[in-house]
């Protein structure tokens, strides 16, 4: 069963409709296969008031040297962040389209981030070139198909000790799909436990999102 792992740059809401729109509200007839293109709405700085990546990242509570990979990076509005964040560190950005991938890897040289690179992923297989402290999925759960299953397979990309970092729109939330098509937090407990984890953390910061960790 074919598993939809969209991009991060499902992360940026800008309107909601209930029909075959991503996680934003972006129609799903969309291509986002170029990046330039869709870069200054993915990155629009008024982002930060909804999805407080500051705030995300020091609830992670990271280690300098840590290792983390963002699946869906997109044109790395988290990733980039992590590696400023973790000079010590090293991110991976982790996509299904080819074309983000090459631009968050330009990007990454551009902003001399040496310790980020970007890597093209399967939709069955994430790919990420080692196992990490934290894997962080934004917007991304709810196209997941076989989602168990996946989530099983994924485990083998964490370190001993590692977590799973999950943030998707809450069913109250005006942004996203509609809200047949949302995933309770609920309901990730129950197939991450069923895929093997149980929750360790979460918190309530985020004003449209839940945000739910999760280890082995």
């Amino acid at each position: 069963m074919r598993i939809l792992l969209l991009s991060s740059l499902l992360l940026l809401a800008c309107k909601t409709t209930p029909d075959h729109h991503d996680a934003n509200g972006h129609s799903a007839a969309h291509r986002f296969d170029d990046a330039d293109a869709w870069a200054a709405r993915f990155e629009d700085p008024k982002r930060e008031a909804w999805q407080k990546p500051a705030e995300v990242i020091a609830a992670l509570a990271l280690a300098p040297d840590a290792k983390v990979a963002d699946i869906g990076s997109a044109t790395g509005y988290f990733p980039v962040r992590f590696a400023k964040a973790l000079p010590k560190g090293r991110v991976y950005g982790v996509d299904v389209e080819s074309s983000m991938v090459d631009y968050l890897n330009k990007r990454a040289d551009q902003e001399q981030l040496t310790n980020l690179t970007s890597h093209l992923a399967e939709f069955a297989d994430a790919k990420i070139p080692e196992p990490v402290d934290v894997i962080l999925m934004v917007n991304t759960y709810h196209h997941i198909e076989a989602r168990p299953a996946y989530f099983a397979k994924l485990a083998a990309s964490l370190r001993p000790g590692g977590r799973l970092a999950i943030i998707d729109f809450t069913r109250a939330s005006k942004m996203g799909p509609g809200s047949a098509e949302k995933i309770p937090a609920e309901q990730v407990e129950a197939e991450l436990k069923e895929a093997g984890y149980k929750k360790v953390q979460s918190f309530d910061f985020l004003p449209e999102q839940f945000f739910l960790v999760f280890g082995r």
